[in-house]
């Protein structure tokens, strides 16, 4: 009487769990969540390897908080506009003027410091500047001392927070700055082309190494310059126009 009363017991559970464990196979598997359309890449280096021109803490603070901000703010004003999404940096960058401003801000924010830490490399390792590029730099500045001092004084002269930039308009090389976060590839930048070399002069990039003295930290910056970097990138731009 007590198997009986076993295997009716079990009858049971398996008759109620049955459908159960039939509808639980059969829903359906949440799809994994969408991934964020932009993200921070980590440094080429460690932190604290331009030191002494930019020291470990504020190379931390600048990449892991300044840069992860621009991220993060850049893909929630992507999420709240369906019509951006999908886009390229770059193109969200070339139609900025028509966009919400969180987008310039923090676009170009994302577009910057990405290109900036490749632009630099611990001091001894950046290279030199190519043939073609020196030459390029001669052609249109007189010498590279000439080049310097014009890319030092743009950095020096912006009032305010920006950047400095060497930039290929398609026929030749010139210095310019910008505001904030703007940059040369923007649809209404005053100077637009393909930047080759950026430098950030945000007082975030040096106030606790150099506090105002922004001018020792745009001198010191050339012997962390990546020229290696600056080299491809002015290739790559030349080579598009021909």
């Amino acid at each position: 009487m007590h198997d009986l009363v076993r295997i009716a017991a079990a009858a049971l559970v398996l008759g109620l769990a049955g459908p159960a464990l039939a509808a639980s196979a059969a829903a359906p598997v949440p799809a994994p969540a969408a991934t964020e359309a932009f993200s921070l890449a980590p440094l080429p280096y460690a932190y604290e390897a331009l030191e002494p021109v930019i020291d470990a803490q504020t190379m931390r603070i600048h990449h892991g908080r300044h840069h992860q901000g621009y991220v993060n703010n850049l893909n929630a004003a992507v999420k709240a506009n369906p019509a951006l999404q999908g886009k390229s940096l770059e193109a969200l960058l070339a139609g900025v003027q028509t966009l919400p401003p969180a987008i310039r801000n923090n676009g170009g924010g994302h577009y910057n410091h990405t290109l900036f830490w490749t632009l630099m490399a611990p001091p001894g390792t950046g290279g030199q500047p190519s043939t073609a590029l020196e030459a390029q730099i001669r052609r249109d500045f007189g010498s590279m001392d000439a080049f310097k001092e014009a890319f030092q004084a743009a950095g020096a002269q912006r009032f305010g927070s920006g950047w400095a930039w060497l930039v290929w308009t398609g026929d030749r090389l010139v210095v310019t700055s910008t505001p904030n976060q703007d940059n040369p590839l923007m649809g209404d930048a005053p100077v637009k082309g393909a930047p080759v070399i950026a430098n950030d002069v945000w007082e975030h990039a040096y106030y606790l190494k150099h506090q105002n003295n922004r001018g020792a930290y745009l001198s010191g910056w050339w012997s962390v310059l990546n020229w290696n970097e600056a080299n491809r990138l002015f290739e790559t731009a030349t080579r598009k126009g021909k």
